[in-house]
């Protein structure tokens, strides 16, 4: 691969057709870092938490009132029926509650299907592909999953409140924003967290309520999975101790659990802290002692997380797994983390090591696309500029990548094999064949190659565009080549 092949496909989310190689890569990959918009226009009119988190409330409550309605009295025995032909059963009529949940499914999903299209539509047009890539990749590290009712609409405002604004800042301002969020304190059971000693749980105790107490989910997946990294010398004891500091952070009025009480007059979906579910005293993590401090006990624990060794070890290791191989060079590992740590986790001084690192400069290619990656760069070669969300999601969906459903905490997987099966490329090459039907002998394929990939279309591709019977099918082996399934 050429230098400016590698920037855009590589770096970026693959070249439009109508866009000029850069004339200096590394130069255009910076540049991105000043240009870079967290907020341009579809991302601005899309749906929004307190949005999301206001069809949620109205939902909540009611369902709560449905459950406060008297049942039903039992009829008088009614009289005999005349005899009449026999009729088909009537249709029992759905249960209330059922058609409550039905209507708060069907927006959650509208939201994020509007969600899913102002993703879209940025990454087919931005003219900063190496920042949105950064988005994307910040996203997947810090993963939550629309699995359930709550999150369907919540997922992907986590992305476009909690990450965007703060990829190319510190990266503990990122952090912060990302576990105070609505999503990530519902997926990962924060909301519902109550201290043994607090009020509430002491009172629990008392009656005998074992259902109420400590979760540790989400200090658990902070240190494993979002900071430190697994492994890296803390016991369960520390986390033990980091969820206990925890405790009192919650959502407003969608949270649920003992904490509801408290949080009734705040925004729907707003953070909040409930000192009644705070675990009270001191706590000792990693061999140092936070004093009391309710809110801020914990915020101090993340902030010496954030800049902690172990995790810029941990970035750095990602990142050069994404942009470098599957197997992070560690020269670049230890170069990225070096840049970490004497910036604080500064992320543009990291990015900018990241594009002097030569091991992200290697000709030969260094990653299988995944499902997201192989269609937005399919979108951005054949420059669609309206793709409609719901087949953006149908065919993420046929590749095996929902767009904010990994359905594990540590994300979507970044290597391979998870991504490279025959039947997965199989679906590619189905996937293809439709793009290529579709554009049918608008797009010349032969013409397109080298302006995706400038000085890097191989022989055996040329050779095989070359060949081709038709428009089409010359197209469609352009998008499913070794130069389009990989960078």
């Amino acid at each position: 691969m050429s230098e400016a092949a590698i920037a855009l496909n590589r770096f970026g989310l693959g070249a439009r057709a109508d866009e000029s190689p850069p004339a200096d890569p590394r130069n255009w990959l910076t540049a991105q870092l000043a240009a870079y918009q967290a907020n341009p226009a579809p991302i601005a009119a899309a749906p929004t938490s307190a949005k999301v988190a206001a069809d949620l409330a109205a939902y909540q409550a009611a369902q709560r009132q449905i459950r406060q309605m008297p049942a039903p009295t039992p009829a008088l025995a009614p009289p005999p029926p005349p005899i009449v032909p026999p009729a088909a059963p009537p249709v029992p009529q759905r249960d209330a509650r059922q058609q409550a949940r039905d209507t708060a499914q069907r927006a959650a999903q509208q939201d994020y299907i509007n969600l899913v299209g102002a993703r879209t539509a940025v990454a087919i047009a931005t003219p900063t592909p190496f920042a949105e890539r950064l988005v994307w990749f910040w996203s997947n590290h810090f993963a939550v999953s629309a699995d359930k009712l709550e999150l369907t609409g919540l997922s992907g405002t986590l992305e476009m409140e909690a990450i965007r604004p703060h990829v190319m800042g510190r990266f503990a301002d990122m952090l912060f924003a990302v576990e105070r969020h609505p999503a990530m304190l519902l997926y990962l059971d924060q909301a519902v967290s109550v201290g043994p000693d607090s009020p509430v749980g002491a009172k629990a105790a008392a009656r005998g309520q074992r259902r109420i107490g400590l979760n540790e989910n989400l200090a658990r997946e902070i240190m494993e999975l979002h900071t430190l990294g697994v492994r890296t010398g803390y016991t369960q004891a520390d986390v033990t101790e980091f969820a206990r500091a925890m405790t009192g952070w919650t959502v407003g009025v969608i949270g649920g659990g003992p904490a509801a009480r408290f949080v009734a007059d705040r925004p729907p979906g707003s953070f909040a802290f409930v000192p009644d579910i705070h675990q009270p005293g001191a706590r000792t993590i990693l061999g140092k002692t936070y004093p009391p401090g309710e809110e801020d006990q914990a915020r101090a624990a993340l902030a010496d997380f954030a800049v902690h060794p172990a995790t810029a070890r941990h970035v750095a290791t990602k990142l050069a797994r994404h942009f470098a191989g599957d197997a992070p060079p560690p020269a670049m590992v230890a170069r990225l983390e070096t840049a970490f740590r004497r910036s604080n986790g500064d992320l543009p001084t990291v990015y900018r090591a990241l594009i002097a690192s030569p091991e992200a400069w290697r000709p030969a290619p260094a990653k299988f696309k995944t499902p997201s990656e192989w269609t937005v760069s399919t979108y951005r070669a054949l420059s669609l500029a309206d793709v409609k969300p719901q087949a953006v999601q149908g065919l993420l969906n046929q590749l095996g990548q929902p767009l904010w459903k990994p359905g594990q905490p540590i994300g979507y997987d970044d290597t391979a094999p998870s991504w490279a099966g025959p039947d997965a490329v199989m679906r590619r090459v189905e996937a293809a064949e439709r793009f290529a039907a579709r554009s049918g002998a608008t797009i010349d394929a032969r013409a397109l190659a080298p302006r995706l990939f400038p000085d890097a279309v191989s022989p055996a591709t040329t050779q095989a565009l070359a060949r081709a019977e038709s428009p089409g099918q010359a197209l469609a082996l352009l998008l499913v080549s070794p130069e389009m399934m990989r960078r």
